[in-house]
């Protein structure tokens, strides 16, 4: 069924460009929660991260770090990345790259975990911060992206 565009009265300022009948994600209700869920906590690790930078260190027993401003620097990034996971809870249709970045995140900050682990410079303790920030989610994410899948390859052809 071809999609018909309109334009929606939106109030004062640009007009909204909306699709009707647009195809809705399987599970939508699902993965809205699932997003709103990652992006707080995210947002929650960050900022208690950058203001007390040195919890991990103290939670594993190491030396508290030189540097801790590069750990402040992380919980901000990982703060910045539940913005944009809110953004995929608002518009689960169209959050299927943003959510693949995050979840490249949370299979590569595993795997340079465990190679410090390997190479014995940061202890097996450490992992709790992979359980909370990367474990737990790549099963919702991993749905998430089959779902979104395709309508973000049907996206790829069609003009913006």
């Amino acid at each position: 069924m071809p999609h018909l565009d309109y334009l929606m009265e939106t109030g004062p300022g640009p007009k909204l460009k909306t699709r009707v009948n647009a195809p809705r994600i399987l599970r939508r209700r699902l993965h809205r929660a699932v997003f709103v869920a990652a992006g707080l906590y995210n947002i929650g690790w960050g900022i208690y991260s950058s203001l007390d930078p040195q919890w991990l260190f103290r939670f594993a027993g190491m030396p508290m770090a030189n540097h801790p401003q590069i750990f402040a620097c992380l919980g901000m990034v990982i703060g910045l990345y539940g913005i944009l996971y809110l953004e995929v809870a608002r518009s689960p249709e169209n959050g299927w790259l943003l959510a693949a970045v995050g979840f490249t995140g949370k299979v590569l900050g595993p795997i340079g975990l465990l190679i410090l682990i390997w190479q014995g410079v940061w202890p097996r303790s450490t992992i709790v911060m992979c359980i909370t920030n990367d474990f737990i989610w790549w099963i919702p994410f991993g749905i998430y992206l089959r779902d979104a899948w395709p309508l973000y390859r049907r996206s790829l052809g069609s003009p913006v």
